[in-house]
């Protein structure tokens, strides 16, 4: 009898439990009474894009949208072709703070990709629509107000390349392009080379595989496209450089020379020969320090010949030190002046009436640097 009243009170109490449950449950409110109001930029705007400047930005800001529980709200920013319904924008934004925020700063950089999904072409204007899409939960509700941007694209690609290669017959790697030569990258769409071309045709990639993109030169303009650059004659050494921020060739300029230059003589030593893969060696080259009343100068660095002119390469440090026991940043080598001591390096002093062996690689698969053997 005593263990039929202990469940019938655990089957009172589950119940009333479930009562209690029943009662308490609540639909979840989803609906936002209204979207906010775009306040920046003003309609209209007019925006010449610098996408180049990794700083340059654009803020968007709207008043706070209100759902009808008080609870929280996100934001997208989106953009259509002019027109457009915003029903499948052609690029979205969250908002600052992880959506919670009424604003977001967008940079020149994603607004130059907008303008060429909304068929603004480079060098070209002409407009974008935006608005604000608020979302609570499951709920998407787009802004009943939207603007319109006037947006101005330089020449360049709205998606520059996060790598360059170089391929073809003309090239060292050959028509594979799995052997494709990869460019230094200085910065973002901006890219160097040193290398030999022979006769036959060239062009660039952002892949070294079939599917990559392609790209030429038309006279001192970057295309994107199939066509290919033909070369003749014999094979020569070639510095290249090019900018897809403002899609130019800023330099393609044959090399002529290398030369190992000692400061003291004011004159080259010499002479590297070029090898392969912007690699560059010398035979046996003798050294003489030269003497001063104070003692025996060692100082030296290099000049490269160009059909532009001389450019020198030497140390990072206006003076240097003896390279003995010295990291391998020592060698390191950067564009320096034309002045005669000054970021200069310092031969071994067991180099000194003695034959050196000097290799010098301006490689993009690692640092400029060279290398100074005693024989």
């Amino acid at each position: 009898m005593k263990n039929l009243k202990t469940l019938f009170t655990m089957v009172l109490v589950i119940c009333t439990a479930a009562s209690s449950c029943k009662k308490n449950e609540q639909s979840l409110n989803e609906n936002i009474s209204t979207t906010g109001t775009l306040s920046l930029p003003a309609n209209m705007a007019s925006i010449k894009l610098t996408p180049s400047n990794a700083a340059a930005s654009q803020q968007f800001k709207w008043t706070a949208a209100t759902p009808e529980d008080g609870g929280l709200v996100l934001y997208e920013v989106a953009f259509d072709k002019e027109g457009g319904n915003f029903s499948n924008p052609v690029f979205k934004v969250i908002s600052d703070g992880g959506g919670i925020q009424a604003q977001v700063s967008i940079s020149h950089k994603d607004l130059t990709k907008i303008a060429a999904l909304c068929g603004i072409n480079s060098s070209s204007t002409g407009k974008v629509s935006w608005t604000v899409i608020a979302s609570k939960a499951s709920n998407k509700k787009t802004g009943q107000e939207s603007r319109t941007l006037l947006l101005e694209r330089p020449a360049g690609f709205a998606d520059v390349p996060t790598d360059l290669y170089l391929t073809g017959s003309a090239t060292e790697g050959g028509d594979d392009v799995s052997k494709a030569l990869r460019f230094k990258k200085l910065e973002d769409g901006v890219y160097e080379l040193y290398t030999s071309l022979k006769a036959g045709t060239y062009h660039l990639t952002d892949k070294p595989t079939a599917g990559g993109r392609k790209f030429y030169a038309e006279g001192t303009l970057i295309k994107e496209g199939a066509s290919t650059i033909a070369v003749s004659g014999n094979s020569k050494v070639y510095y290249m450089k090019y900018d897809f921020n403002v899609a130019s060739v800023l330099e393609v300029t044959e090399i002529q020379s290398l030369g190992l230059y000692m400061s003291a003589y004011s004159s080259e030593i010499g002479q590297l020969n070029y090898a392969a893969n912007g690699t560059w060696q010398s035979g046996a080259i003798p050294v003489v320090f030269y003497q001063f009343s104070w003692g025996r100068d060692e100082r030296y660095k290099f000049a490269l010949h160009t059909a532009a002119g001389i450019k020198y390469m030497g140390s990072s440090n206006v003076n240097n030190v003896s390279p003995v026991g010295q990291a391998a940043s020592y060698f390191y080598l950067n564009p320096v002046s034309s002045d005669q001591w000054n970021n200069t390096y310092k031969f071994d002093p067991a180099a000194d009436n003695k034959s050196v062996k000097v290799t010098v690689s301006l490689s993009a698969t690692g640092p400029y640097t060279h290398s100074i053997i005693t024989q």
